[in-house]
């Protein structure tokens, strides 16, 4: 009993911070600083949702949402599928060949993930600058993988030790090539680690903010976690458009866990070799 209400109490706790961003999202410009509690404020409105998806015609002022979503979400699926692909081959071959060099390059990529990010803006910003790559996608796209490339390789190389190497051996006996059995056999069964490892490449650069905030300065290149401190000028915020955006924005991310969600499971090599 006291299990299930402590559970039930940490749901709650973490449930009701983002109630909150609703209910300032639903609140009229004239009632932004009220001390109200509830959950559905008086005169709750959709005006600020309009504004941020489509602007306010009548005060001349357009809307950006849809570009900076378009921006975040097209560098991000690029990232997060060429992370999961460097990683799913480098991975497979430290966790099935021997070389000089292995162990340390484990080590190498291990200790890449104690340095903060913060360090790293400056020779970033130097390298894109020398490559002239500041303001484009594929200067971001780099960033991004950079940093998450190392980890998914850890990731992946830990569900690949996990996997039966009679598997292989089985298949290789039977004429396949080592790379028809990585792809029909090795990579149908890390279908979890892969999926893990795109959803945290995902998430890694869909909220990244201080790399983005470097590396792009045009508007029509910002992505949304630059473009809703649009919202924030220097004497006042915009918090009911700025609480609109942040809701609209978790939309995808909830869709894609969900969807993923499928994948997300473990033991699929359970009972794949007998004996």
């Amino acid at each position: 009993m006291l299990i299930h209400l402590g559970l039930i109490a940490a749901c709650i706790i973490a449930v009701y911070p983002v109630l909150r961003v609703v209910t300032i999202s639903l609140r009229p410009n004239d009632t932004l600083l009220t001390t109200s509690l509830r959950i559905i404020p008086e005169n709750a409105t959709l005006d600020n949702y309009k504004e941020v998806l489509f602007g306010a015609p009548e005060k001349n002022r357009k809307s950006d949402f849809f570009l900076w979503l378009w921006n975040s979400l097209s560098i991000v699926m690029v990232t997060s599928i060429a992370s999961v692909t460097l990683a799913a081959t480098s991975a497979y071959a430290f966790s099935r060949f021997r070389f000089p060099g292995r162990n340390a390059g484990l080590i190498f990529l291990f200790t890449t993930q104690m340095i903060p990010a913060g360090m790293l803006l400056l020779p970033l910003f130097i390298m894109l600058a020398k490559l002239q790559m500041i303001n484009t996608s594929l200067g971001l796209i780099i960033a991004y993988s950079v940093s998450s490339v190392p980890l998914t390789i850890w990731t992946l190389k830990g569900y690949y030790d996990t996997i039966p190497v009679d598997l292989e051996e089985a298949a290789l006996i039977d004429g396949a090539s080592r790379l028809r059995t990585f792809t029909q056999i090795i990579l149908p069964l890390s279908s979890p680690a892969l999926a893990i490892a795109f959803l945290f490449s995902f998430m890694g650069g869909w909220s990244e903010y201080l790399v983005a905030r470097v590396v792009l300065q045009k508007n029509e290149m910002y992505t949304w976690p630059l473009g809703i401190f649009t919202y924030a000028q220097q004497f006042t915020v915009a918090w009911g458009k700025f609480a609109a955006a942040s809701v609209l924005i978790a939309i995808p991310v909830m869709a894609l866990f969900l969807y993923s969600s499928k994948w997300l499971i473990s033991g699929l090599t359970l009972g794949s070799v007998k004996g």
